[in-house]
């Protein structure tokens, strides 16, 4: 695996440190007035969601993992497990649901998912961007209330509340951004 100096680590970057595999979540680059420059990094461990702040100088070297990123396709949920399917070989596996954190309500059933493999281990499992939701119940538009940027809550088909504009109403297909929470656009 290759070695990088403290000051090359990225958000996104996977690093081996103290034994386990800690996705960078946050960098900060600190010149102090007195003594040598460091990134102050924040690190999610991806096994166990545990946090970590440290400190690394520019002649510091840490191992940076390169994790084998494969597309399989969702195809249903049992007891807290999520099956996908490998595409290629047609291979199910089951992985635990926690692995998508609360992005969970926006699987559906069929959809393509990018899973982040560290050998045979899956770490980590991402949905596309933007997903087609329902909207089920919101409330009705109230005249003159468009002149303003103004938006109203809206409850979708897999129960997650998301903020749309005034034109939208109910049975209506949207676009959401599943990493903001959003409302994109209309679908």
């Amino acid at each position: 695996m290759p070695k990088i100096n403290g000051n090359e680590i990225k958000i996104g970057n996977v690093l081996e440190h103290d034994g386990g595999l800690w996705g960078v979540v946050k960098v900060g680059h600190v010149k102090p007035g007195k003594g040598g420059a460091f990134a102050q990094v924040e690190m999610k461990n991806l096994r166990d969601g545990r946090k970590l702040n440290e400190r690394f100088r520019s002649e510091d070297k840490v191992e940076r993992v390169r994790l084998e990123q494969k597309d399989q396709q969702f195809l249903y949920e049992n007891d807290g497990m999520l099956v996908v399917m490998d595409m290629e070989s047609f291979e199910q596996i089951e992985l635990p649901s926690d692995l998508l954190g609360d992005r969970r309500p926006f699987l559906q059933d069929g959809m393509t998912v990018t899973i982040e493999y560290y050998g045979e281990e899956a770490l980590n499992m991402t949905i596309p961007q933007k997903v087609t939701c329902k909207i089920v119940e919101t409330e009705p538009v109230v005249k003159g209330q468009t002149a303003a940027n103004s938006y109203k809550p809206a409850i979708l088909d897999n129960g997650v509340r998301v903020m749309v504009p005034p034109f939208v109403g109910p049975d209506e297909s949207i676009i959401v951004n599943t990493e903001t929470f959003e409302y994109a656009e209309r679908a």
